[in-house]
């Protein structure tokens, strides 16, 4: 793959520089494109933040996280020196005259007449506002350039808050200048959702009530908070994985075909297909709260010192969506979340109807597996004649295992496709205005009653577990038949880390 440079001496500015996301994921990042060939050596990359600190102690605190794969340590030498950092204040102006005035000098030295500067705030979100202002205010080109700011979620926690940061945001950031980042959607696997379902007619034409039951989306991480619990107790689950990643990913999984492959275009369907979710409904809800594991040497959520006592918040939730179009009237989707289960896993399941009628009729579903994470991977559980004189069926797969097709492919981090996105001022794969209150309109009712004196008591699982006990029960009533090993089909390790495609 030949790889294209971005436009020359583009500027890049990271506020929150000192802080964990911006060292372990943004620096990482952009450092990956530079490695790869998708951003040029001229560009500048200025960190900020309060923490004071030199430009060597900065250098060396962002290159701890490089990937510094087959020779790129001079590589790594080569995009350090494109990287200086400014200690300031967010909330006073002389920061930001300083800031903009050595990226003015920078830009006049290279001859610049068109600037085109990136804002990237990897800051909590109490600060959102001080810093666009101000970066408004005193480092915007104005008409002469181009600027962009890059907003991390969470975009608010309810409604009435994500309606504040907009209202906020809108009078001095335009629509096409903002590019609210959700990471999930720069996976590749995700990315990958639109050609899938578009480019292949053979899928296109079962993409439907008629044949699809059901579908899954599921988030599995195998670690609780580890002494952030005092930071995930205000957030709880669903803010933190469903309301926006998973919900994301459905987006672009069931969303109808974009006139064009514009950023607006998709973006426009995503939001058609948000308005066709029926609201929630709070009864058909499971949540949970991870509890000591069963050998006693993991601890609960309420263990936790830095977690309230007695406190109520959910780390695990399974909930079912309803959407009323004439593509998926009556396929319940049921997307799934959970912190400290029994393995690290993302992937989509999709369900086909059974085989009623006919000499087949006995035989196990069909289901498309997506896994987005780890070890990207495709593969379509089908039914096959046992090799031999046998007349006996048997459950196997038609399988896409990236690590084996593709091993000599460079796969970018999703920090860094979407931050090459920004760059290239693509924002398909980036969060709109309106998607971001239909979202947040279909999730607050829900939230209020969970977290409400009526809401009920999250069930309490043991670490390291599969979640609450009643979630096959769950899944059932809502659609999902549970296979098993049925057919004798047998999950295969594909991967050297021993990885198993799918259990439940």
């Amino acid at each position: 793959m030949t790889a294209i440079p971005f436009k020359e001496n583009t500027v890049i500015v990271v506020f929150g520089a000192s802080g964990d996301l911006a060292r372990k994921k943004t620096f990482p990042a952009l450092f990956g494109l530079f490695r790869e060939g998708y951003l040029s050596d001229t560009t500048r990359i200025i960190g900020y933040a309060r923490t004071k600190m030199g430009d060597e102690e900065f250098r060396s605190r962002i290159k701890e996280h490089f990937d510094l794969r087959d020779r790129s340590e001079s590589l790594a030498v080569q995009f350090l020196k494109m990287c200086t950092y400014e200690s300031a204040q967010y909330d006073k102006p002389e920061g930001y005259q300083k800031l903009t005035d050595g990226i003015e000098e920078f830009e006049a030295s290279r001859g610049v007449d068109r600037p085109h500067r990136l804002f990237y705030l990897a800051l909590p979100p109490a600060v959102f506002i001080p810093v666009a202002e101000r970066v408004r205010k005193y480092c915007h080109p104005g008409e002469k350039g181009i600027a962009r700011l890059i907003v991390e979620k969470p975009f608010g926690r309810d409604l009435a808050t994500a309606r504040e940061l907009q209202k906020k945001l809108a009078p001095l950031w335009k629509e096409e200048e903002l590019f609210r980042i959700d990471h999930y959607l720069g996976k590749e696997m995700v990315k990958n959702l639109i050609p899938l379902r578009f480019a292949n007619s053979f899928l296109h034409a079962c993409w439907n009530n008629r044949y699809i039951s059901s579908i899954q989306i599921s988030f599995k991480e195998p670690f609780g908070t580890e002494g952030r619990g005092g930071y995930f107790d205000s957030i709880g689950i669903i803010r933190d994985v469903i309301q926006n990643h998973l919900l994301q990913v459905l987006t672009l999984l069931a969303m109808e075909r974009p006139v064009s492959g514009d950023a607006e275009s998709v973006r426009n369907e995503k939001v058609h297909l948000l308005r066709a979710i029926k609201p929630l409904n709070k009864e058909n809800v499971l949540v949970g709260q991870y509890a000591r594991s069963e050998d006693g040497k993991k601890p609960g959520y309420l263990d936790d010192e830095t977690v309230k006592p007695g406190s109520k918040c959910i780390t695990y939730a399974a909930l079912t969506l309803e959407i009323c179009n004439e593509r998926w009237e009556g396929v319940p989707v049921i997307l799934r979340a959970g912190k400290a289960l029994n393995e690290g896993k993302v992937e989509i399941r999709v369900q086909f109807k059974e085989t009623k009628n006919g000499i087949f009729s006995h035989v196990s579903r069909n289901e498309l597996v997506i896994r987005v994470q780890p070890n990207e991977a495709m593969y379509m559980k089908m039914n096959n004649k046992i090799p031999g004189v046998s007349n006996k069926m048997v459950v196997t797969d038609l399988d896409l295992t990236y690590s084996q097709r593709y091993n000599k492919f460079y796969i970018p981090q999703a920090y860094e496709s979407l931050i090459r996105d920004a760059l290239n001022d693509n924002h398909s794969n980036f969060v709109r205005d309106d998607e971001l209150d239909i979202s947040w309109s279909l999730f607050t009712p829900l939230l209020e009653y969970l977290e409400g004196p009526d809401g009920p008591d999250p069930v309490p699982y043991p670490y390291g577990s599969r979640g609450p006990s009643q979630l096959n029960g769950y899944l059932a009533k809502n659609g999902y038949v549970y296979q098993g090993h049925s057919g004798g089909y047998q999950w295969p390790v594909t991967t050297p880390e021993g990885a198993h495609k799918s259990k439940m």
